[in-house]
C-alpha cells in the first residue's frame, strides 16, 4: 500500500468522529495495539530529543524497505508513534523522504496537541525521515 493511500485511510477513520476525545481514544487505541518494544532499546542512544515524554525509535532494513520500531512512555504519545510508524514502516528511504505527510493537517492533530508534544511530533518525523536518509545515502 502507498503511503498515500495509508494517509487517506486514517483520514477518513479518524473522520468518523466528531469529537477529539474520541479521536484521542482512537489514538490510544492504536497505542495499544504497537508492536511490543525492546527494553534494550529503550536507552539514549534511541531517544528522541526534544519530546516532552520519553520516546524511543530504531529503524531497520528489510528488503529494500525501511521498518520502524518505537515506543513511549506516555499513552497518547505511544499513539503517535503507532499512527506514524504505520504511515512510514516498510516504505523505501525514498518514498519516506520523498512524501508529503498531509494526514497530521487533515485530522487536525498538531493543533490539538499541546506545543511541547507539537514539537515531539516534530522531532519524531525528522528522526524518522533522518533514518530513511541515511538508509537512502547506504544504497
Amino acid at each position: 500500500m502507498l503511503i498515500n493511500d495509508i494517509q487517506d485511510e486514517i483520514i477518513e477513520e479518524f473522520s468518523s468522529f466528531d469529537d477529539w476525545m474520541d479521536r484521542y481514544s482512537l489514538l490510544i487505541e492504536y497505542g495499544n495495539g504497537l508492536e511490543p518494544f525492546s527494553e534494550a532499546d529503550k536507552n539514549d542512544q534511541n531517544l528522541i530529543d526534544g519530546c516532552q515524554s520519553k520516546v524511543w525509535f530504531t529503524a531497520e532494513m528489510k528488503d529494500g524497505k525501511v521498518v520502524y520500531h518505537g515506543d513511549s512512555d506516555a499513552i497518547l504519545v505511544k499513539g503517535i508513534v503507532a499512527l506514524l510508524i504505520r504511515v512510514l514502516s516498510d516504505h523505501t528511504p525514498k518514498e519516506i523522504v520523498e512524501t508529503e505527510l498531509y494526514f497530521i493537517d487533515e485530522i487536525s492533530l498538531r493543533e490539538h496537541l499541546s506545543p511541547t508534544r507539537s514539537n515531539g511530533l516534530n522531532a519524531m518525523l525528522k528522526q524518522m525521515r533522518l533514518f530513511a536518509l541515511t538508509y537512502q545515502a547506504q544504497q
